[in-house]
């Protein structure tokens, strides 16, 4: 019996007995890019929940449930926690279903602008709100913005591009993640939820969308969600649509009283270059994704992902070297590197 085998049959006792569910079927519902794993379950009156599976050497369930309580102070949607068990890592909740915003998006071109308003009114409640949850939250400081951008040369560059980055490129590189991270930093601390995408956002009958994996929640820069969403890595729009989402939130934070909001070209800066930084950092993340954990399935929205770099890289000239190396070196090696990848996966 696996290792795997083991935590199924673990997580049917605990269902059986402890969380009292009479479960008449047991499937896969999705995994991440963690080591959580998630199971849907349908009971005996029909009724469907979710069960969490994070295994407690590898994951901890504190954050999530913490989490939880911050954004239903908020008044957002998030799974309701029917049962936990700490020790085991398992967790019993409430299913938002199997319709992520992304789905919608690309089934539904006419509904795009409504359900984007209810992603932004939903995010404008926890920035608003959540200001209450921020001491205690690990705060986006300039370590971790500087950790994860530190993941483009050694995944991205290195391992996935091939590329041999002199002393110069090195140099470039940490002047442009040294400039980013000052931006960050200058720029009104709320609620992060980190990844607060397409796939995150779940349509449901009510109170829609529905959010999940938020437990990597911290206080960070205002733009970041927005950059998530709006910005988003597996689909995108037009910069122009983009802009007019973000004007008509910054006018709804206004509107509520928050008074960052005021400065709208400020407001434009932050979001680009908040973007920057998340966008490099993911591009790092998708590559180690396959290369350590064999997930290729990201490889594939790279090329947005780095689209999003050089489109915001070109707006800003603090950002023109780093433009410049993108479209000389990056730019090509990608190429070699889809090609590589196609070979490999024909083979």
């Amino acid at each position: 019996m696996t290792d795997n085998d083991r935590r199924i049959e673990a997580i049917r006792a605990w269902l059986a007995g402890p969380a009292g569910q009479s479960v008449v079927r047991f499937e896969p519902a999705s995994a991440d890019a963690s080591f959580r794993r998630y199971f849907r379950i349908w009971r005996a009156d029909g009724a469907t929940r979710i069960v969490m599976d994070a295994p407690p050497e590898k994951e901890d369930t504190g954050p999530y449930c913490r989490v939880t309580r911050m954004l239903e102070a908020c008044g957002v949607h998030v799974p309701t926690i029917e049962a936990l068990d700490e020790q085991r890592g398992l967790l019993l909740l409430e299913d938002l279903g199997s319709m992520p915003l992304l789905s919608q998006l690309q089934a539904d071109g006419a509904s795009v602008d409504a359900l984007y308003a209810e992603a932004l009114d939903s995010l404008a409640r926890i920035q608003l709100r959540g200001h209450a949850a921020l001491g205690q939250l690990p705060r986006y400081d300039a370590a971790a913005l500087a950790r994860e951008m530190q993941l483009l040369p050694e995944w991205f560059c290195a391992r996935h591009l091939r590329l041999e980055l002199s002393a110069a490129e090195h140099e470039l590189l940490q002047s442009s993640f040294a400039f980013l991270i000052r931006e960050a930093l200058a720029q009104p601390v709320v609620l992060v939820h980190r990844d607060y995408h397409s796939r995150n956002l779940m349509i449901t009958p009510e109170r829609s969308p529905g959010i999940i994996d938020f437990q990597d929640a911290v206080a960070g820069p205002l733009g970041y969600d927005l950059v998530s969403l709006l910005k988003d890595c597996y689909i995108a729009w037009p910069r122009v649509r983009v802009l007019a989402w973000l004007e008509q939130y910054r006018r709804q934070l206004l509107d509520a009283g928050f008074n960052a909001a005021a400065d709208a070209s400020g407001f434009v800066r932050g979001f680009d270059l908040i973007g920057v930084q998340r966008h490099i950092k993911v591009l790092g993340i998708f590559a180690r994704l396959w290369y350590r954990d064999g997930k290729r399935g990201y490889l594939a929205d790279l090329p947005r992902v780095l689209a999003y770099v050089r489109e915001a890289a070109a707006l800003y000239s603090e950002l023109a070297p780093l433009q410049a190396w993108l479209e000389q070196r990056v730019v090509p090696a990608l190429a070699g590197a889809n090609e590589r990848e196609l070979r490999r996966s024909v083979a």
